[in-house]
């Protein structure tokens, strides 16, 4: 049984995230159902670094493959890409250490969050716009309150994997371009549902609607109020997962939104 490592672009509007469920389209399950072809119904495991929510994209996916196979990575590649629907890309693959693992050896994950300022024909499946104007400086400094180790209880929907609800988040970083406001955030892991709701309420800061105050009670204590304000999956993109630490690049739109970044 060999091992290789999967980089995975993905739109994931029409599937139900990431993870196989029953009864829905998942991306793993797509994978899955290519594998089986490719491999002649011999058994696989397909393990991501991340589980992606419904309606959540990525730039950059990680996974790991077993499969009992003399085929080399590239043919793997252009079969997988032959089967695969086209809103699901491998962009590469690699024969890797038969011990390493997707989601466990991962020590960084990035997220990017696109707010349209705009109303736009074109990338509504790739942004969250917002009709209201928003205090971009308030957002700006609100987000580095959430940088460092802090329990995002306030912040998820638990999930029966997560055995914590802390989180170390390295970096918050935001930067407008055009019409876009974008975030990155960057930590060790992620709770479900948490990028989209430090994101929402990162949008009420922008509307003047919640202080620091409000931000450190959040953190402090278990809050339900950050659920009402959680963002939808449209704008949300896995960015990349790195296995040691690095600078990431610098941060900018997602290429087929860069409409966007033209301004109105």
């Amino acid at each position: 049984m060999a091992r290789f490592r999967m980089f995975i672009e993905y739109d994931g509007t029409r599937y139900s995230g990431w993870q196989v469920q029953q009864n829905s389209r998942t991306i793993q399950g797509q994978l899955y159902k290519a594998a089986a072809d490719i491999f002649r119904k011999q058994r696989t495991d397909i393990q991501g670094a991340g589980r992606t929510d419904s309606g959540v994209h990525a730039i950059c996916q990680v996974a790991h493959l077993d499969a009992n196979t003399m085929l080399a990575p590239e043919i793997i590649r252009m079969k997988f890409n032959d089967l695969l629907p086209p809103d699901i890309n491998i962009l590469e693959v690699e024969k890797t250490n038969p011990r390493f693992h997707a989601r466990h050896d991962a020590v960084i994950r990035s997220y990017i969050y696109q707010v349209s300022r705009r109303r736009t024909a074109f990338g509504k499946n790739y942004v969250w716009w917002i009709k209201d104007n928003l205090n971009f400086q308030a957002m700006e400094e609100k987000a580095g309150l959430f940088e460092g180790m802090h329990n995002f209880q306030s912040f998820c929907d638990r999930d029966k994997e997560d055995k914590s609800t802390k989180v170390k988040i390295e970096k918050m970083e935001l930067k407008e371009a055009g019409d876009l406001i974008l975030i990155r955030i960057v930590g060790s892991h992620f709770l479900w549902k948490m990028v989209r709701r430090i994101t929402g309420v990162l949008v009420e800061t922008g509307r003047d609607r919640l202080s620091d105050a409000d931000i450190v009670k959040f953190l402090v204590s278990k809050s339900d109020e950050p659920a009402k304000y959680t963002a939808p999956p449209s704008g949300l993109f896995l960015e990349s997962v790195l296995y040691e630490k690095k600078q990431l690049p610098a941060l900018k739109p997602v290429q087929f939104v860069n409409s966007l970044n033209a301004g109105s």
